[in-house]
């Protein structure tokens, strides 16, 4: 190519663009080009399902679309480094994880569709013709207004196809295009390959192959039948997250769009010659190899390509159309240019396109044909013909993972590159319908950086003014709490948990009578005891008539003391006045029972705290209960009496976002007892702008158990698991449970299968209501590490420089500095 062009020349003089107006691009040779930016689906997210819609929506575009029109689209992959904001007031942990990614690389992903409407004389046109090559220009038949007419209403048609798809798209401004004084616009920036707002003019040489400033370019294309694979498809297995029982699909183009790790554009074509005229042509040469068949048995064999092609035509009623795809990838530094070229080869291999050319010669006209807008000065012999729904598989049809764009959420890990993401498991999904309340649901077997997620997610939504209280029984949140200055309870045998839940400002609501009902019930009843009803409406009684004795007699405090008293006495009297029989409510029996947490029992401390822990204001709250997890009374009782405290904050904090996380502990939850309860504060905690979070690592708790099922999992609307593989024999079950469809049990079985080399990570699948799930990474920086960590030995190490007097700030930075020293 490069001996046909002129030794040099201007780019006013080459620039095939005449004029930009009205969001319309106009060619040289009287070309109209609107441009779009799309919004794909999110990669790893697709089934084989969504792959085939997406692949039929891009047909359908293409019947819709007039004679002499192209569709050129353009996948724009090029390397950025990840630049946060880093906010002068953000936390110690929140500066160090955007220290931590500050500058990390992934590829930038924008896409960008192209319709034109070209004369028809133009459909044969090749390299030697285009404007790169010729001095004069004579525009055709492009003044015809009903032809512009029809391509503006198949271009609108177009649009409301790929909405309806779920693709976005918007229709690029003249500003976009052609750029301000402050910023370059698309033009600019695919001449220069570089897509920042602000960058320099560079040069453009093709004497020796195509070189942009200081970008060696290389390009590789599918512009013959030869060129392809065998078949094509929408889809494809991606081998290093597939297993046999579990497959895994990308996009048939993911290896040449996102999975192809270089600076690269993706370019793909349409074009849409007059299908009447093409098919009569094809029958004249089938007509002529049929005469010459008895000479050539070449002649007999393409003879037999054109009755297939033509039959098919005719009894699908498909579209003939020619179709071109080329990947066009540059590096500035000169030692890579053999392993770029061996990158993109071994790409198109793997898609079994093993003889897909190197454009050498002719890479200077396949790059400027590829300049948005002058699709119809493509050289026609790089193109080959086919129907349209077989051209539109060699369409990418995926993009990066995308921010959320709420303002509230949390940072997670994009699979491919590791590039933060920020994700609302909130407010977004539930404003869209995706979810309809905010509790969720965690299992992850031990080991599978179950703490990791739920301390960064915690820390987070802390950050964000959320008030947190948390239960659990493994220390998990201890540094946590620390560096937050929170409330940390541990149970210990010489200074055990006081409280006092009959302590109540005014008169217990509702709520809290029903608390105190689940609590004294919980004390009397063995969770396998039947309760009548006689016995339910006896302790409901009491509890009404204890509240009015207080609120008659200012001299009686509070607490379980005074209760057992008050059933002793008034409440017994009462009873007897009107006639309850002891088979109905047995008293004796209920206070013989009740005696251990009365003055002077086993358990006396446990009701009676003479002082009210006022934790409503308390915005980070643990209670470690590690210690008690097993006892039989106490586990329970607390861990009660803790979720009454939460629901005092629900009542009183009123536009304050709450979350209340309990580990193992909702085990002592799920009984017969306190189903109603946990049911009731599942379903509850919405109205207070609160979210219930559970969290457990036996899969034998949640198979079987009716409690966990019909309460805990069904009023959980987002689900998030960590790494399953230690469950993969019961893994039905799970899935069973969960109501996890099978895109995303292959999600789900995915999960730390082909992680980055590099720093070690763990990834987590997150489910919005069956509606929406992803898997992310979870990687955090080492400061967050040593805050977070479960090992012991870390954890002792951390807690020791503060025994020495540092404050924890210093300690983690410490700690932090230390292990990366060490490597």
């Amino acid at each position: 190519m490069s001996q046909l062009l002129q030794p040099a020349a201007t780019l006013e003089e080459k620039q095939p663009i005449y004029k930009v107006e009205q969001g319309c691009l106009i060619s040289k040779n009287a070309d109209v080009t609107v441009a779009y930016r799309l919004e794909l689906p999110e990669i790893f997210t697709l089934s084989t399902d969504n792959y085939d819609s997406l692949h039929e929506a891009f047909s359908r575009i293409v019947r819709l679309m007039p004679n002499h029109s192209v569709l050129h689209k353009l996948d724009a992959f090029v390397e950025e480094k990840y630049a946060p904001g880093f906010e002068p007031d953000s936390s110690v942990l929140t500066h160090a994880y955007q220290q931590y990614f500050h500058e990390r690389p992934f590829l930038n992903h924008t896409c960008y569709l192209f319709l034109t409407k070209t004369a028809s004389s133009r459909e044969h046109w090749n390299s030697l013709r285009t404007l790169l090559s010729r001095a004069k220009i004579v525009p055709q038949d492009m003044l015809q207004e009903e032809l512009l007419t029809e391509f503006f209403t198949a271009v609108g048609q177009v649009v409301r196809v790929l909405l309806d798809a779920g693709i976005g798209c918007t229709q690029l401004t003249d500003e976009d295009l052609c750029g301000t004084e402050t910023r370059k616009g698309l033009l600019e920036k695919y001449l220069s390959l570089d897509f920042r707002d602000q960058a320099p003019a560079v040069d453009i040489d093709f004497t020796d192959g195509l070189k942009v400033g200081a970008k060696s370019c290389c390009c590789f294309s599918l512009g013959r039948l030869d060129d392809l694979p065998a078949a094509l498809q929408t889809d494809n297995k991606y081998g290093p997250l597939s297993k046999d029982n579990s497959p895994f699909y990308v996009g048939f183009a993911a290896p040449l769009a996102l999975l192809l790790p270089v600076n690269h554009l993706y370019h793909q074509y349409i074009f849409l010659d007059d299908h009447k005229k093409t098919l009569k042509s094809f029958e004249k040469k089938r007509d002529n190899l049929n005469a010459l068949a008895l000479y050539s048995r070449p002649n007999a064999i393409h003879k037999e390509f054109y009755d297939q092609f033509l039959n098919e035509a005719h009894s699908h009623h498909k579209r003939s159309v020619r179709a071109h795809a080329n990947v066009l990838a540059w590096t500035e530094n000169p030692y890579e240019e053999k392993a770029l070229r061996e990158t993109v080869g071994s790409a198109l291999t793997s898609l079994n396109c093993p003889s897909a050319r190197q454009n050498t010669v002719d890479i200077g006209a396949l790059f400027w044909a590829g300049i948005p807008g002058n699709a119809g000065d493509f050289p026609s012999e790089e193109t080959f013909y086919t129907f349209e729904d077989v051209a539109t598989c060699l369409w990418s049809v995926e993009t990066n993972y995308r921010d959320s764009s709420s303002p509230f959420g949390i940072k997670l890990s994009d699979r491919i590159s590791g590039k933060p993401v920020h994700v609302d498991l909130s407010d977004e999904p539930l404003k869209k319908g995706l979810i309809k309340n905010r509790n969720k649901f965690v299992l992850g077997p031990s080991g599978s950086g179950k703490s990791f997620f739920t301390n960064g997610m915690v820390r987070q939504y802390h950050e964000q003014g959320t008030h947190v209280l948390l239960v659990d029984t493994g220390n998990s949140y201890k540094g946590l709490c620390e560096l937050k200055g929170g409330v940390y309870f541990t149970y210990e045998e010489t200074k055990p948990i006081s409280f006092n839940p009959f302590y109540v400002v005014g008169k217990p609501d509702v709520e809290k009578r029903q608390s105190l009902h689940t609590l004294i019930l919980t004390l009397w009843k063995f969770a396998d005891e039947k309760v009548t009803q006689s016995e339910s409406v006896s302790i409901s009684n009491a509890i009404a008539q204890y509240y009015d004795l207080l609120a008659t007699d200012a001299t009686i405090k509070p607490s379980f003391n005074t209760f057992y008293e008050f059933l002793q006495g008034p409440y017994r009297a009462h009873l007897e006045t009107v006639k309850v029989r002891e088979q109905d409510f047995d008293l004796h029996n209920f206070l013989y029972v009740l005696s251990p947490y009365y003055c002077g029992g086993e358990y006396d401390y446990l009701l009676n705290s003479d002082k009210q822990l006022n934790l409503t204001q308390e915005s980070f709250i643990v209670f470690e209960l590690d210690n008690i997890k097993d006892h039989p009374i106490l586990f329970p009782v607390v861990t009660l009496i803790i979720m009454d405290t939460f629901l005092q904050k629900m009542r009183q904090l009123g536009g304050v976002r709450k979350m209340i996380l309990i580990e193992e502990a909702w085990k002592a939850l799920a009984t017969a007892n306190m189903a109603e309860y946990i049911k009731y504060l599942f379903k509850t905690v919405r109205k207070f702008f609160g979210e219930a979070v559970v969290v457990t690592q036996e899969v034998d708790d949640i198979i079987g158990n009716p409690i966990v099922k019909d309460t805990i999992i069904n009023n959980a609307h987002c689900k998030i698991l960590l790494d399953m593989s230690d469950f993969l024999s019961r893994f039905e079950d799970i899935q069973r449970l969960l109501s996890l469809s099978d895109k995303e049990k292959g999600l789900v079985l995915s999960i730390n299968r082909h992680n980055r080399p590099g720093p070690r990570y763990n990834e987590v699948f997150i489910t919005l209501g069956g509606r929406i799930s992803k898997v992310y990474g979870v990687e955090v920086s080492t400061e967050e590490y040593v805050t977070y960590t479960t090992e012991q030995t870390e954890k002792m190490r951390l807690f020791q420089k503060i025994e020495q007097g540092m404050d924890m700030e210093t300690a983690i930075h410490t700690f932090a500095r230390e292990l990366r020293e060490a490597g």
